[in-house]
């Protein structure tokens, strides 16, 4: 599933061509790709058809367009929202063509919309989604509760209803680090169970886990609690470090199910050094990576460097 910087890649690709553009056709190609709407397709395309994408925004794996209705202020922050969640196998594909002039859809097309920019120049976006756990809906927005910005690519401090509960992501600039520490160490969960927790620091799924908890040499099931501040510091700090280099490269990408708006695939799966690699000898100190299944998740670590926690003895 696309973590932070794979949302990130298809965020500020898709930011870079549809700001200011005016959605002039939606049709639904599959009906269910827009069932968390009420009113189906129908009002998934009244509520878009008219309005202007303003900004592309996310918070950790979730993404957004901010939309401007004909006769709202420039400046008033979006009452709603065209919410875009990439599932499994969700991608978008631009062309820089009119609906009709655009290649046929695909058959993983499940939305096509056309839309029109500020310089006259016609747009075609599809959403494909082979495996159909992604979706898109139109929903209202609610104020953030710090009362800043709502996450990467907005100004605004509203965010759509259905993303109230996430956390800022491990690189947001106002993610208040003392309390995600804090929270990070609470609780008898292991710290990759912590870590998958979008509600703690969001955008972190299970390829990023594995890597993080390897670079900062900490066993995954080791309970949070027992990690002390420092350690619980280094780990985040890591975590923003692996992520960082992801996105450097446009993510990661292990097949065709995963794409940036032009259709390229990321490569950072190249300088993974635990997820994927179980019987893999570990980059650090040569031991068989372990892969396991942990909290239905698969895992991936090193027994020699990640050492299982064990309480010290009390005798």
């Amino acid at each position: 599933m696309p973590e932070l910087p794979e949302v990130e890649t298809v965020r500020s690709g898709l930011a870079s061509l549809v700001l200011d553009a005016t959605l002039n056709s939606v049709e639904v190609r599959r009906d269910s790709c827009v069932r968390l709407m009420p009113g189906g397709a129908d009002q998934f395309t009244a509520m878009l058809t008219g309005s202007s994408i303003v900004a592309v925004a996310r918070r950790g794996k979730f993404m957004w367009c901010e939309l401007r209705m004909p006769g709202e202020a420039a400046d008033a922050p979006p009452a709603e929202v065209l919410s875009a969640h990439l599932g499994m196998s969700g991608q978008f594909r631009v062309y820089e063509a009119s609906v009709a002039a655009a290649p046929p859809p695909h058959s993983h097309c499940r939305v096509r919309l056309g839309l029109r920019r500020a310089d006259s120049t016609e747009l075609t976006v599809d959403f494909l989604d082979q495996r159909t756990f992604g979706y898109l809906t139109v929903e209202p927005t609610v104020g953030t509760s710090d009362g800043h910005a709502a996450g990467a690519g907005t100004i605004h401090d509203v965010l759509p209803t259905s993303v109230a509960h996430i956390g800022r992501d491990a690189l947001d600039p106002w993610l208040d680090t003392d309390a995600a520490l804090r929270a990070m160490r609470r609780g008898s969960r292991g710290i990759k169970q912590v870590l998958l927790d979008q509600t703690v620091v969001s955008g972190i799924g299970n390829i990023y886990a594995d890597e993080a908890l390897w670079a900062a040499r900490i066993h995954p099931e080791r309970p949070a609690r027992t990690l002390s501040r420092p350690m619980a510091a280094g780990l985040l700090k890591v975590a923003q470090s692996v992520m960082s280099a992801a996105l450097t490269q446009g993510g990661t990408s292990f097949d065709s199910l995963y794409v940036n708006v032009n259709g390229e695939s990321g490569y950072f799966s190249r300088a993974l050094n635990a997820y994927g690699r179980g019987g893999e000898p570990c980059d650090r100190c040569g031991t068989p990576l372990t892969r396991h299944s942990i909290g239905g998740r698969a895992t991936h670590w090193c027994a020699q460097c990640q050492r299982k926690w064990a309480p010290r003895s009390t005798r």
